[in-house]
């Protein structure tokens, strides 16, 4: 069994490609596994009650003991695994810690409209079984500025 099993959206291309440096890295040793959340077939109850909504609105993995971990921390412990672990070490150092899980968050909100994919909602609308209220897409840069009233 994998150490880290990554959740990952096979239809984002920047996720494609991080997806295969982290597996040429690891090729023959194992330590990680790849689920596309994408595919048709991803089953939550078999990775950690996690939705599809929620794998796509942010990265998660789950460790060989059943924790779920999220966002920047899944990065760090990916890339450490595959003995590329400094790469995200500066992460951990207390004042870039917070600025660089916040720009995570704002990558994470934006990612799919900055790869040219349909929003969180229209996604959820084909493959979720949750209401269209609980996925919101994000706001377009005009309107966080300008909000209507």
């Amino acid at each position: 069994m994998a150490e880290l099993t990554l959740l990952f959206d096979g239809g984002c291309p920047l996720c494609l490609r991080e997806v295969n440096t982290l597996r040429r890295r690891d090729r023959g040793v194992g330590r990680l596994a790849f689920v596309d959340v994408n595919d048709p077939a991803y089953d939550p109850a078999r990775h950690g009650g996690i939705t599809y909504a929620e794998a796509m609105g942010r990265m998660h993995a789950l460790r060989s003991d059943g924790e779920v971990i999220r966002d920047v921390e899944v990065f760090r412990q990916a890339y450490g695994l595959v003995g590329l672990g400094w790469l995200y070490a500066p992460t951990r150092w207390p004042l870039l810690r917070p600025l660089v899980d916040a720009l995570y968050g704002f990558w994470a909100r934006w990612r799919l409209a900055i790869t040219g994919r349909p929003s969180l909602e229209v996604l959820c609308r084909e493959r979720c079984a949750v209401p269209s209220s609980a996925a919101v897409a994000p706001q377009t840069p005009a309107q966080h500025l300008h909000p209507a009233s």
